[in-house]
């Protein structure tokens, strides 16, 4: 792992793989999970790209990060990584909480980003949703990781894999178990305390984003795709049939495809001058 000094000092993990002269390509995971979270991602996309998968702060290398932090923070961190790694402007690629921080990157330093790719993901706050994450936020500090069990899976995996507890699973419970409890709440508060006023600013994007979701998404319902494509004015939206809010890791190959694909129309633009 590679590291850098974000704005206020802490040190932020990132890893680099893929093709040093391919265009870079900027992974940003969600609640609780690090750049391993991107394992079925890395090596596809690492063929044609190189490839930055960042510690989000309070997991992996990025875990001895002081509390509390922000959303804006984890975004700046971000950018920080693209600094560090030489890289003037990059796809980046935003799943679930890391689809805000992408965002967030777009809307603050659009200059930075090529292409813009959020994954079961949103850009506002939904009362039912504030309530579920806060309560496995006072779980996981009552008890530990381990209390996010079957409950806390079902919001997160699709019914069939789910149904079939594979190999994708258990890799989604091993990560989730090993983020430190209180690291993980923090993560929650951050997401608590972003203001709804993203959404207003996602006009001003001009970068071409790919909005995918799954069609049997419980945490970020396809209603949040939706809206996140209809903000954005060069957005489409793909939806993934038959797999939930882990749709990286639950049809990795069908997720890869899309994304990829999305990739090879915008590099045939000219890059932004």
């Amino acid at each position: 792992m590679s590291r850098v000094v974000a704005r206020d000092g802490v040190e932020i993990a990132y890893d680099v793989s893929g093709r040093r002269d391919g265009e870079p390509v900027l992974l940003l995971q969600g609640l609780g999970v690090d750049a391993r979270g991107w394992a079925l991602q890395r090596l596809a996309f690492g063929r044609r790209h190189r490839v930055l998968a960042v510690d989000n702060r309070g997991v992996g290398g990025s875990a001895a990060a002081p509390r509390p932090f922000s959303l804006d923070q984890m975004a700046d961190d971000a950018v920080r990584v693209l600094d560090a790694a030489g890289v003037a402007e990059a796809h980046v690629v935003g799943a679930s909480m890391g689809g805000v921080l992408a965002q967030l990157v777009a809307v603050e330093h659009p200059d930075r980003v090529r292409s813009l790719v959020l994954a079961c993901t949103a850009c506002r706050h939904h009362e039912w949703r504030r309530e579920v994450l806060a309560s496995w936020a006072n779980d996981v500090l009552a008890g530990g990781m381990g209390t996010l069990g079957g409950d806390a899976l079902r919001w997160l995996i699709g019914p069939r894999v789910h149904r079939r507890f594979g190999v994708w699973l258990n890799l989604m419970a091993r990560q989730l178990a090993q983020a430190p409890p209180d690291s993980f709440a923090a993560q929650v508060q951050a997401i608590l305390d972003a203001p709804d006023e993203l959404r207003f600013e996602l006009a001003t994007v001009d970068a071409p984003a790919l909005v995918i979701t799954g069609s049997q998404d419980l945490l970020t319902p396809i209603g949040d795709a939706e809206e996140v494509a209809e903000l954005l004015p060069n957005a489409r939206l793909e939806e993934l049939r038959g797999v939930g809010h882990a749709l990286m890791v639950e049809a990795p190959n069908a997720f890869n495809h899309a994304v990829l694909d999305f990739f090879g129309e915008v590099e045939e633009r000219p890059a932004a001058a």
